[in-house]
């Protein structure tokens, strides 16, 4: 039996400062037919990892060790995945089961995606929530097409990042909208038009920039504080794409939504199985095998020990913008 150095968070605190979670060892249950055990070399730290120790993931259950992406090599499973170098993601793992900030994890084998060889386990490890998301989002309301306009609310944020490398990977030409004056940030497949809404009517530039038609899909990464820039800047027959709120309840003008044909898709990852989240990645991975798609950089200084969780959560919850991984074994 493997026994895995875990974090554990034991109980809700109020503020993601006073988190202070341990380090335990714990025995893994037995590996049984369907299932793998992981060695992890990277896991990534998401906002909703650090937002379920301060109370805003109402089914997050404690004790348990948080943790929803991962990347590392099959120790023991199926004859053919061992030794393999994997990655994956989960709605469920870190929330209502124990997760991946751990050295290691047992979880189903269809849950695992076979890193291309041309990224690395670092690399993989940061993948999983925001390109869950973004895809699934596409996928639900309909990939974007070449010739297609898609406004991404929220566009240097991790989600609207990789909203705009796979829009712009099929030919969809993005336009992003920023809160202050600053570029794209990420990769594209061509020029990305960017809002600043702190200066702009974003609705209106939207209709000039598309000679009054709108955008055929608008992906709000943000909720709230763009619903109604994003509702006035659909075209007819426009889909949107919601994943999260800063406020729960919006002025609904169901006038402009049944006159515009709108589709309105709601996407919480969270509800996604390990094994849906690894279907979602397997469509991305001949994009990231190919280079058309690219991994978030992984900077130095946002690699963390599972002895620096508490400095690695409040950063994911503060000003940082980067990819933050634990790697467990460092």
């Amino acid at each position: 039996m493997t026994t895995a150095t875990c974090l554990r968070v034991n109980a809700k605190v109020e503020q993601i400062e006073r988190i202070a979670p341990a380090i335990e060892q714990h025995a893994l249950k037995r590996v049984k037919d369907g299932d793998a055990l992981i060695e992890i070399k990277a896991a990534a730290v998401n906002p909703s990892d650090a937002k379920a120790a301060i109370g805003m993931m109402p089914y997050a259950i404690f004790p348990r060790t948080p943790g929803r992406d991962f990347a590392g090599v099959v120790i023991e499973g199926p004859d053919a995945l061992i030794g393999k170098e994997v990655f994956g993601s989960s709605g469920d793992l870190g929330i209502r089961r124990d997760g991946t900030h751990a050295t290691h994890l047992v979880v189903e084998a269809d849950a695992l995606v076979e890193k291309p060889a041309n990224i690395s386990l670092l690399e993989a490890g940061g993948l999983g929530v925001p390109f869950v998301t973004a895809q699934e989002g596409f996928r639900r309301a309909g990939m974007p097409k070449p010739g297609e306009t898609v406004l991404i609310l929220g566009l240097n944020g991790k989600v609207g990042q990789a909203a705009t490398q796979i829009a712009s990977w099929q030919g969809a030409r993005v336009i992003g909208v920023v809160r202050k004056d600053e570029p794209y940030v990420g990769h594209a497949h061509d020029d990305i038009t960017v809002i600043d809404s702190s200066r702009s009517d974003v609705a209106a530039t939207v209709r000039e920039l598309t000679g009054g038609k709108g955008a055929d899909i608008v992906y709000n990464t943000v909720g709230e504080p763009y619903y109604d820039a994003g509702t006035r800047s659909l075209a007819l027959l426009g889909r949107q794409i919601f994943i999260a709120s800063v406020k729960k309840p919006v002025a609904f003008d169901i006038f402009a939504f049944y006159r515009g044909r709108h589709t309105y898709v709601g996407i919480d990852t969270l509800a996604l199985s390990s094994t849906a989240s690894a279907d979602v990645l397997r469509d991305l991975v001949p994009g990231f095998a190919s280079g058309a798609l690219k991994p978030f950089p992984i900077e130095t200084n946002a690699i963390y020990p599972l002895t620096r969780a508490a400095e690695a959560y409040a950063a994911v919850l503060g000003s940082s913008r980067d990819r933050v991984v634990f790697q467990p074994g460092g």
